[in-house]
């Protein structure tokens, strides 16, 4: 446990210079190197500032280390589908690789291929805890499930041949390998080594063939005789080829394309799906024409000719009942006349047909059955239906085919999520109240039996509290989603679109919306879980104020607009790299507004807009359920034809009674329990006189021209600056969206001109030259600045190569976001996105670096990107904490708004709340992200808040009492409360002040060369550290308030905006991101909880004892073939097959059990790990060995109990009595 001695530290700094006084030295941090522990040369604290002598800081490395912990969601981009119905475990392939595993709820495994191919197929080995995967790079893969993280035992890589299908028989451990040249291979599962024995495709075939019969599509062994194995191929050619003699039994020709095969159990008939829609049945007794022929969805023809075609049917499954009619399932065969059809499963019993349409495509289903034995009736019991974004699963006991309540969080992607929240260690009731209002809106309809994929274990672990993760979402939904325990269970949803009008379309009316699709994308959301206030800003620039309550309620929504619209004079160069030294006034130009030619209203339909909010809120009285229930409505408004900007910063607070928002024009404060509006104001307003860059306001109605070389920007609804020297932060804007991100350019030129933090221009990437200048124009009459309010889920991208240092290539990498602005994760910063074409990139990449202070000298917009309310001292020197407003903004600047709020509670209801800035302003470099504040002890100060109480109960004491306050109080001594520690960081450094002497303490450049996405101050371990996502894919952790790095590690590389737009820091060392468009990762930061994961994680394998295959009776035994004496290890061993070929497959020895153990290679952890993992796997095979022991002693001994029976049954009779 290490001290810092605060005092010293100052003492020592006397002699240097300082730096600066109220703002605590230059934007810049004063030149200090990153660091932990740097101390601002800022001079000492002052006497009303000074820091006791010693905090004790309880974090070290040691408490630190990274791991994913579990991936919540439904598997992105399916492709395969497979069951073990004797452990009742399902595992779905995807195209990335992926493989998810799941049985009973909390059972939820997810494994990744390194080499990222497509999954083509599963297969289980039944009851054996293992699992086959081939992919599209041709390798086959064993998995061991025995293990709470699966992992590859064998992989096997055929280098000649492509794989196309695979069949693994039932208790066998030979694996049939189809092959795309139409061989068929042979694998041995326990070696995977491949046999010498292999079917050729031109000894399958008849010699008078003379076309290729195309790719093996299907595989499986006769039901009646193992040694009988059914070869489909693609051209319609099937065979049935006798593995003992090494010749084709039989042979049918089809003249449509197979899709798929599946045998009758009895072995006797199979059934084959066709291209034209048709199902053909066959008789092994006559393989000279189809026994029949149907096409379920097709038209019978009149004059008696064949029905005509429809579309393939990919799959059949023929599954037979011991006590009423076979099931006859399949996807696909709709006609091709009803185009508009949805995908459908088709299910036909009997003459009964049923047709189940889907809501997404169908990529694979399975029928679950009671029996694993292929030979006995296969009493089919439901239908798991995997969609390209959904999984059902269909009951077929009942005659309506009703399907079951998925109990997985699948859901996610319902609509796509714009943006996460994620809140731990919240208050415990928080979670039964939600889930009680949630209960009732449950959908009806659902079949009555237990949900069928129950395999696995699951314990509650050691972890007991409560977390909760928010997702909203493009449609204006917003899911409460309990998280304890590493589990995801939907608690409650909330339709924030209820509070307004649907947009009636042919109306002819003007629109004012600011985009066409999505206008109710939620954009941000701010939560206080204690007085259960929650707060959404959306993407149509309006904030909405919910209050929680049990009780319906009908009433007016209470709506109020805000006017928030400041420009100011645009500061042109026509020589952006000769910048003087900032704060040199002869760098700012006049602005070209002389050569305006034309004045830029919006006009629809000859009027301009202004005063318009973008939505309208319901007049009529609204019945609001129990839950979520809106209070309050706020809308920007349209100001003289320029439509509202995006909202970039959000904060409420309960205690206080306000909400703060603000965007690229300024901030407003809006006091929601008087529904009044008490501040909007322009940013630079804020400042006052304390302008650092002596900004000068103008007209908003003047035009942007721009000087020679500038891209022309069209479309863009805000004005446009010069040199914006920050993280990537404009938008380009031929594309299809409209959400602000999080990511925000790097302090460079973006080719000569630059936006404003907010600004999203649309443009065509065109030049402009001199001439054209004045040419430069906007948006269309009419036209909507923004097109789609697209989602996290649709932004990828690919990292570019490049040999520059790693700054240059993140922005690359930042400016392959395909042009598309997207949604801030976080309620504290935003910015957007602009892309050049590919010679402005490289133009952009060849030239110097500008300094951050000439570049932000020119800066005329200031977008509001960080909020917090909090109990500080507001100005230098001051002797007591009052409720301040701290603001941030996108070129680092600090300033605290002073609230004066009404002594009592009386008052407060009646008398306004004043709201005026402090004047205190204070720097860093970047836009600032987050604040927190710290006693002076180096405790967390949790902002003030009201106790929660119903406002609609029906309790007339509840309704009278007064508000109850917690406010930060101090509580060991007296002078506790004489100073604290403000945190503060950018995205490039971290600031600890003491206040109310506003002296930098510490300071830490957390990064040059990138810039942060995410930071936030959380607890871990009774202590609290400031936790960071950067760009560059670092996660990091200091320490407070000395900011002394903890963790450093290069974890997640930011391939795409999804990622940085979603990721999230919590409490207990918990963090989450949108891994996929339908996918949540988690992972933990605490070494803790790393150690402890493998208690929380469930079991895949549970020793369930395999179901007796039914007596098959004497007549059966005698003429139902010789299926039970077959011996495949005599047939495919190497003593009678021999050796196959080396070169056409390459074993790779997999890392088996040890992955888990790679981070502890070499030293003593890792040895015992490996003896441990070495002990288990060797208790493993002795228990198989002890099981396989006492089956054989079983048998031996009914054997001979049937001999001896046998004997004496027939001991006295004579040969003629037989």
């Amino acid at each position: 446990m290490k001290k810092f001695n605060f005092r010293k530290v100052l003492d020592g700094l006397t002699a240097s210079s300082p730096g600066g006084s109220s703002s605590g030295g230059s934007s810049s941090g004063g030149g200090i190197g990153a660091g932990s522990g740097s101390v601002h040369p800022g001079g000492t604290a002052g006497a009303a500032g000074t820091p006791r002598d010693e905090i004790q800081e309880i974090l070290s490395s040691d408490y630190f280390q990274i791991c994913k912990t579990v991936r919540h969601g439904f598997p992105y981009l399916p492709t395969a589908l497979a069951f073990d119905p004797v452990q009742k475990i399902l595992a779905v392939g995807t195209r990335t690789g992926a493989i998810r595993i799941l049985g009973r709820p909390g059972v939820d495994c997810y494994c990744q291929h390194e080499s990222g191919a497509a999954v083509l197929q599963l297969q289980f080995l039944i009851n054996e805890g293992a699992l086959v995967s081939a992919s599209a790079d041709d390798t086959l893969h064993l998995w061991n499930l025995r293990q709470k993280r699966p992992a590859i035992l064998h992989s096997l890589k055929f280098n000649r041949e492509r794989i196309t299908y695979c069949h693994l028989p039932f208790q066998s451990k030979w694996l049939y390998v189809g092959t795309e040249r139409g061989n068929t291979h042979i694998v041995n599962i326990e070696s995977f080594i491949l046999s010498g024995y292999v079917i050729m495709w031109n000894k399958a075939i008849e010699l008078s063939t003379k076309t290729h019969p195309g790719p093996v599509v299907h595989l499986s062994d006769s039901p009646r005789d193992e040694g009988k194995l059914l070869i489909g191929y693609e051209n319609g050619t099937v065979v049935l080829w006798d593995l003992r003699s090494k010749r084709a039994d039989l042979r049918v020709y089809y003249d449509e394309a197979i899709h798929s095969v599946d045998w009758h159990h009895e072995g006797k008939q199979f059934m084959c799906s066709h291209s034209d829609g048709s199902l053909t049945l066959w008789n092994l007794k006559s393989p000279s024409r189809p026994f029949q022929i149907t096409i379920p969805h097709g038209k019978i023809q009149r004059d008696g000719k064949k029905p005509e075609s429809c579309k393939p049917i990919l799959k059949v499954e023929y599954k037979t009942c011991k006590s009423s009619e076979p099931f006859i399932i399949f996807s696909g065969g709709l006609s091709y006349d009803k185009a508009c059809r949805r995908p459908s499963l088709t299910i036909m019993h009997g003459k009964a047909i049923t047709v189940l349409e889907m809501d997404h495509p169908i990529v694979d289903f399975l029928t679950l059955c009671e029996t694993p034995y292929p030979n006995e009736f296969q009493e089919p019991y439901a239908v798991v239906v995997l969609l390209e974004k959904d999984l059902i699963v269909v009951d077929l006991t009942q005659s309506n085919f009703p399907i079951f309540e998925n109990p997985y969080p699948i859901d996610i992607h319902e609509s796509p999520v714009t943006c996460t929240e994620y809140f731990a260690d919240c208050p415990p009731d928080l979670i039964p109240v939600l889930y009680s209002v949630g209960a009732k809106h449950k959908k009806q309809g659902y079949s009555n039996k237990e949900w069928p994929i129950s395999g696995g274990a699951w314990n509650l672990g050691t972890q007991t509290y409560p977390e909760i993760i928010i997702t909203g979402h493009a449609d204006g939904s917003i899911k409460f989603w309990d998280a304890s325990a590493i589990t995801l269970q939907m608690l409650y949803k909330l339709k924030t679109s209820k509070v307004f009008e649907k947009q009636k379309l042919g109306e002819g009316k003007p629109t004012t919306e600011i985009v066409e699709e999505d206008p109710f994308a939620i954009q941000m959301m701010y939560w206080c879980p204690e007085s259960r206030i929650f707060c959404v800003a959306g993407v149509s620039a309006y904030v909405i104020v919910y209050r929680f309550s049990k009780h319906e309620v009908n009433t007016e929504i209470v709506s109020l607009e805000v006017r928030l619209q400041y420009d100011v004079e645009d500061i042109i160069t026509p020589e952006p790299e000769i910048i003087p030294p900032f704060p040199d006034a002869s760098s700012q130009l006049p602005s070209l507004k002389s050569l305006s030619g034309s004045t830029n209203t919006v006009a629809c339909e000859g009027t301009m807009k202004d005063s318009i909010p973008c939505l309208s809120v319901k007049t009529r009285p609204v019945r609001m359920p129990p839950g979520y229930q809106a209070e309050l409505v706020i809308q920007l408004v349209w100001v003289d034809g320029e439509p509202p900007q995006q909202i970039t910063s959000l904060a409420i607070n309960s205690a206080y009674g306000l909400v703060a928002f603000g965007n690229c024009n300024g901030l407003a404060v809006v006091d929601f329990m008087q529904k009044t509006v008490l501040l909007s104001m322009g940013t630079i307003d804020l400042y006052g006189s304390s302008d650092p860059y002596q900004r000068q306001p103008r007209s908003p109605r003047k035009n942007k021209q721009f000087s020679a070389g500038l891209t022309e920007l069209t479309d863009s609804p805000v004005s446009l600056e010069l040199e914006r020297c920050k993280s990537p932060t404009s938008v380009k804007g031929s594309r299809k969206l409209s959400l602000p991100t999080d990511l925000k350019t790097d302090l460079d030129h973006v080719n000569g001109h630059c936006t404003s933090p907010t600004s999203q221009t649309c443009s065509s990437g065109k030049r402009l030259s001199s001439a054209d200048v004045t040419k430069s124009n906007r948006r269309g009459p009419g036209r909507p600045p923004f097109r789609k309010a697209q989602s996290a889920a649709c932004m990828e991208i690919s990292l570019p190569v490049t040999t520059e240092v790693g700054y240059i290539s993140r922005r690359a990498m930042l400016q392959q976001l395909h042009g598309v602005s997207t949604f801030s994760h976080d309620e504290r910063h935003y910015a957007a996105y602009t892309w050049m074409d590919k010679e402005n990139r490289e133009n952009t990449f060849s030239r110097s670096r500008s300094s951050s202070v000439s570049s932000i000298d020119k800066e005329s917009k200031e977008a509001i990107t960080a909020l917090y309310f909090m109990e500080t001292f507001s100005r230098k020197n001051d002797s007591m904490v009052s409720p301040c407003l701290w603001v941030g903004t996108g070129l680092g600047m600090v300033l605290i708004i002073s609230l004066n709020l009404p002594a009592t509670e009386e008052l407060r209801q009646t008398e306004p709340v004043m709201v005026s800035p402090s004047g205190t302003v204070l720097t860093l470099k970047g836009a600032v992200l987050t604040f927190s504040c710290l006693d002076c002890m180096g405790a967390l100060i949790h902002s003030p808040y009201e106790v929660w109480r119903d406002p609609n109960s029906i309790d007339d004491s509840e309704k009278t009492r007064k508000r109850k306050l917690v406010m930060y109080s101090p509580s060991s001594s007296q002078d506790m409360g004489d100073h604290q520690f403000a945190v503060i960081c950018s995205e490039k450094q971290a600031k600890v002040f003491s206040l109310p002497s506003q002296t930098c303490l510490y300071v830490h450049n957390i990064t040059e060369t990138s810039f942060l996405l995410r930071a936030d101050v959380v607890t871990l371990c009774n202590s609290i550290c400031l936790a960071c996502f950067c760009a560059n894919g670092h996660i990091m952790t200091m320490s407070l308030p000395s900011l002394r790095p903890m963790l450093d590690v290069n974890y997640l590389p930011v391939t795409d905006m999804r990622i940085a737009r979603t990721f999230c820091f919590t409490n207990e060392g918990q963090a989450l991101y949108l891994s996929s468009p339908t996918e949540i990762q988690r992972l933990t930061y605490s070494q803790e909880m790393c150690d402890n994961l493998q208690d929380m994680l469930g079991d895949l394998f549970t020793p369930v004892e395999t179901p007796e295959a039914q007596n098959r009776g004497f007549l059966k035994g005698l003429f139902g073939g010789s299926g039970q004496t077959f011996d495949r290890e005599e047939l495919f061993g190497e003593a009678s097959a021999g050796k196959a070929s080396r070169s056409l497959a390459q074993h790779i020895p997999g890392s088996g059990g040890i992955e888990g153990m790679k981070g502890a290679a070499g030293g003593v952890i890792g040895d015992l790990a490996r003896a441990r993992l070495a002990l288990d796997e060797r208790g493993q095979r002795l228990g198989e060995l002890d099981e396989k022991t006492a089956s054989m002693m079983a048998s031996a001994e009914a054997f001979s109990k049937h001999a001896h029976e046998l004997m004496l049954k027939y001991k006295d009779k004579k040969w003629y009595q037989f």
